[in-house]
């Protein structure tokens, strides 16, 4: 069987144009992927805390976060108290970048006498241009703090777990400009022992973190975190029960960025600075002016190459 020009001649032409356009359509897809690659957005927040809760920044691989964290007394406690700078509660911690979206971290309070710890994993982060940019980050933080405060009840039988309490959170924050930074985080705190047998054993909250930038190295931050109740719990008239105590903390600070160090003034109505005590163990309101004054200071030092 022969095969007549013309036809040979258009298929060649055929092929050869399907070719040169395929080949087009997937250099043109470099080009644009060239012109416009992913770029990720950094520096939300001045620190990976905002004031009390974690905020969606990270400190990077192989930098080590030393943490102190000061809490004076109740303001309104008048003169003789030092508006309650005579009393004090901190917190010192370590967190450290075991890569640039997992880090770890370790810290000791006064308060309660607590040992706590957490791991903090950023599964998506914000991002522009490529093939699939992001709007927000996604950062899922889950920890756990042991209370080594002496027994109240020490002749029966007490176990080491009754000391223990856990969080889990997700953070979802977008970086709106340079100046604007939001993030909603809802949290559950679960308590192995709570005061009376009709207190939940978890409690959960809606944290809400805000950061509006005022120059290149201040900036205002504020966190809320919401304390969700049922039609039940909020019916609670026991007044020793422990969610009739609870105030939703709220936290206003102005940050200070120094070299490596992020220093933060704020005030808060809480005492407690883990998630378990500042979200189950603040019983002071804004309202009645029962708030305190406190500090923050972070230093950062890179220990690994990145």
């Amino acid at each position: 069987m022969t095969v007549k020009m013309p036809k040979l001649t258009s298929c060649i032409a055929i092929l050869l144009f399907s070719n040169v356009a395929f080949a087009q359509v997937d250099l043109l897809s470099m080009v644009d992927k060239g012109d416009n690659p992913k770029e990720y957005v950094k520096n939300a927040f001045k620190s990976s805390r905002v004031v009390n809760g974690h905020s969606m920044e990270f400190i990077g691989k192989g930098v080590l976060d030393v943490r102190i964290l000061h809490r004076f007394g109740l303001v309104n406690s008048g003169f003789s108290n030092l508006f309650g700078l005579d009393q004090a509660t901190m917190r010192f911690g370590f967190d450290y970048g075991i890569l640039k979206n997992l880090t770890v971290g370790i810290g000791r309070s006064t308060f309660n006498k607590e040992w706590d710890g957490f791991v903090k994993y950023r599964p998506i982060q914000q991002s522009i241009g490529g093939e699939r940019p992001s709007p927000v980050s996604v950062v899922l933080v889950t920890g756990a703090t042991i209370s080594t405060m002496p027994w109240q009840f020490p002749d029966r039988k007490n176990f080491f777990t009754s000391r223990m309490a856990f969080y889990n959170e997700v953070i979802v924050g977008r970086k709106f400009n340079e100046k604007i930074s939001v993030q909603l985080a809802p949290t559950m705190v679960h308590l192995n022992i709570v005061p009376l047998s009709t207190d939940p054993n978890d409690v959960y909250a809606i944290g809400i973190g805000a950061r509006y930038k005022l120059s290149k190295r201040t900036a205002l931050v504020a966190d809320y975190h919401y304390i969700v109740k049922t039609v039940g719990e909020e019916n609670n008239n026991n007044s020793e029960s422990m969610l009739s105590k609870m105030k939703n903390p709220l936290s206003i600070g102005f940050d200070i960025e120094t070299g490596g160090h992020v220093f933060q003034l704020h005030f808060s109505n809480a005492t407690g600075m883990n998630e378990k005590a500042f979200i189950t163990q603040t019983s002071n309101s804004w309202g009645k002016g029962e708030i305190r004054f406190g500090f923050n200071l972070s230093r950062v030092f890179t220990v690994a190459k990145s």
